[in-house]
């Protein structure tokens, strides 16, 4: 009788093709050789990374002093990411930045890999993605208004105000990975919510029509975030089993495993459920606004697309191609700059460079901390006067942000230049900025730092009474 102890005394570690072996091995008692040879060609094989990377094409050029090093950095890091031995193919956009260590994927990358889908190269924020709705001739401020009492920014989620579908809900509970009482929590909480970070509400006018638009900005949340947990945790489980010498955060899932189809299956609810989070307020809003919408579309640019056997995985990165968008219904799609440009409507084909894909904004040459530090000889209202100058911006949490302002990004129209110039997709029209909201600094009175302060003035208070 063949058992597990069987295989560990053959030299096998423990693992889940133990299970299928046994049963094929007592079946056809298998012994000895028989049973050596067939083990060794049913366990999983280790596969290296490359050598040498792969070739990538690099969609971008730096005009500045500050992006000479932020190109390279995402050269670098590409250079090292390449040598994965699931990917075939590769490109950054002229948004690129790092965002992690050496050889993990940065934003504005796309990675071309086969039979694999790798969790961080869709990240935490799976399907970021931007809505619009064109509201026809009405006043963006009042638009703004109702949104702006609609929507809701920050930390957390909200009751009851918007009721998950029936059939998105039975979908979720079918999937073993999402299946779990606090993915439910998330997908009922989170539902309405637009979190933080760079996540927002826009409000402008075509500039073909002069329409009012509204544009939303924003992932799945702690929803889609719970998955990427138990994603990188999967992961990592194969990368120990058949590719050790990969970067732990370039593991993979394979497709062709159960366990693959079913990741798979909950990154499309994961799709439809942020699709849904973006619906629900713009429904909301027009509503309110007693009128009906002119027109509505939207696209991902987080995410992971499928064809045939080869997985896109956009990491900030805008699909051009409608075989990547399944509900596309006009080939347009959304690219966002910063608070102060037009929001660029696009459109365009696949070619050898762009892989089927565009920028996804404007990107960044310096983190936060840096910008901030390099912001400090001015204050925070300061800034914030000098760049939204006819603009209406909002912070949910009425606190500043100014690591979202205009200059914390690159350059919108070297941005623009390197669309045209790498043949990334062409501008139609433009939503021209009346303005936004988004999240703010909003953890600034978070409960628990809120607590902090009052533990701190109560303490000051008790010494001065003591002296």
């Amino acid at each position: 009788m063949i058992t597990g102890k069987t295989l560990i005394d053959l030299g096998f570690k423990p693992s889940k093709w133990f299970k299928e072996a046994i049963e094929y091995a007592n079946q056809n008692d298998l012994q000895g050789e028989s049973l050596l040879n067939y083990v060794n060609s049913v366990r999983p094989k280790i596969i290296d990374p490359y050598d040498k990377p792969l070739d990538y094409f690099k969609n971008i050029r730096a005009e500045s002093v500050d992006e000479v090093s932020n190109v390279q950095q995402v050269f670098e890091t590409m250079d090292e990411l390449m040598k994965t031995p699931t990917i075939v193919k590769g490109a950054v956009m002229p948004d690129a930045c790092p965002t992690g260590g050496k050889g993990e994927i940065p934003v504005g990358a796309i990675i071309v890999a086969k039979n694999a889908i790798h969790p961080a190269m869709h990240g935490a924020d799976i399907c970021c993605s931007v809505m619009m709705t064109n509201l026809g001739m009405i006043d963006p401020k009042k638009a703004l208004d109702i949104v702006h009492s609609i929507t809701h920014f920050g930390g957390g989620g909200r009751n009851d105000l918007f009721n998950l579908e029936k059939e998105l809900l039975e979908r979720i509970k079918d999937n073993k990975y999402l299946n779990t009482k606090k993915s439910l929590n998330f997908a009922k909480t989170h539902l309405g919510t637009q979190g933080d970070g760079n996540h927002f509400v826009f409000m402008g006018k075509s500039r073909n029509t002069g329409e009012t638009i509204m544009v939303t900005h924003h992932g799945s949340r702690g929803f889609g975030a719970n998955l990427y947990t138990t994603g990188m945790r999967l992961a990592e489980y194969f990368r120990k089993e058949i590719s050790p010498n990969t970067l732990t955060k370039n593991a993979w899932i394979p497709y062709d495993t159960e366990d693959g189809k079913k990741y798979w299956e909950a990154l499309q609810i994961i799709r439809d459920w942020t699709k849904l989070n973006h619906t629900v307020l713009h429904d909301a809003t027009y509503q309110r606004l007693k009128i009906e919408p002119i027109d509505r579309f939207w696209n991902e640019h987080n995410f992971v697309f499928k064809e045939d056997d080869l997985f896109y995985h956009a990491k900030g990165a805008t699909p051009l191609d409608d075989k990547f968008v399944p509900d596309s219904q006009n080939g347009l799609r959304l690219i966002p700059l910063n608070m102060s440009e037009p929001i660029l409507i696009v459109k365009g084909e696949t070619t050898e460079n762009n892989l089927g894909f565009a920028p996804h904004g404007a990107g960044r040459n310096i983190s936060r901390t840096q910008y901030k530090r390099n912001k400090a000889d001015k204050t925070i209202e300061q800034i914030f006067a000098e760049e939204t100058k006819d603009l209406d911006i909002r912070f949910f949490s009425n606190n500043i942000d100014i690591s979202e302002l205009p200059s914390a990004y690159k350059n919108a129209q070297n941005v623009q230049n390197q669309i045209k110039e790498f043949g990334l997709g062409e501008v139609v029209d433009e939503i021209l900025p009346y303005g936004c909201i988004m999240a703010g600094d909003w953890d600034k009175d978070a409960p628990w730092k809120v607590k902090a302060r009052l533990r701190r003035e109560n303490r000051d208070k008790k010494k001065k009474n003591i002296r």
